[in-house]
């Protein structure tokens, strides 16, 4: 297995009733019950911001958390079942650097209500500005915005910016594997 690269996007499942909530959330927003629920992204240049994460290498991550985005080893998922979208080698250390700026945008659960809400088409007056502002975001969306940031568009569907979740990231993710086997 190749070892995670700065810009690549990490897809892992979440333990206990918050996994269970997201779990709920995507099958709301037509992702069905995949075993991924959080998103995140690999970053480096970590050992200039946070000495605890020399021994990593200085490869950590960027993930959004219900405190705002924070930084983290990426260690944390150590024995964890993770996949990873693997980002072109020309948007590595773009998307990496945009990620590391996105640190500290706050969480909101009401995201994923408004993607529902697009999904299923019920008429909400703003609902394209609020899944589009850059001032909170879910784990999905800031992997997405770090990417988009970074050069690197994930999706060319048409979709409005921001209208994504993890399982979402987990289709391109399936994309991607299909395309290297063959």
């Amino acid at each position: 297995m190749i070892p995670p690269q700065p810009g690549d996007v990490g897809l892992v499942s979440i333990k206990g009733a918050v996994g269970v909530l997201i779990r709920v959330g995507q099958w709301l927003n037509s992702d069905g019950f995949h075993d991924y629920q959080h998103a995140f992204v690999v970053v480096d240049g970590l050992e200039d911001v946070h000495s605890r994460f020399a021994e990593q290498d200085g490869i950590g991550l960027v993930e959004a958390q219900p405190g705002g985005a924070i930084l983290a080893p990426l260690s944390k998922y150590d024995g964890r079942d993770v996949v990873y979208l693997r980002c072109p080698d020309q948007y590595r250390p773009a998307v990496a650097k945009a990620a590391r700026e996105l640190l500290g945008t706050p969480y909101s659960f009401l995201d994923y209500l408004s993607l529902a809400a697009r999904r299923l088409h019920i008429p909400a007056p703003h609902l394209r500005e609020y899944i589009r502002s850059s001032g909170h975001l879910i784990c999905s969306q800031l992997a997405d915005r770090a990417a988009m940031l970074g050069g690197w568009h994930l999706f060319s569907d048409g979709r409005w910016e921001g209208d994504v979740t993890p399982g979402d990231l987990y289709q391109l993710y399936r994309e991607q594997q299909r395309q290297v086997a063959s």
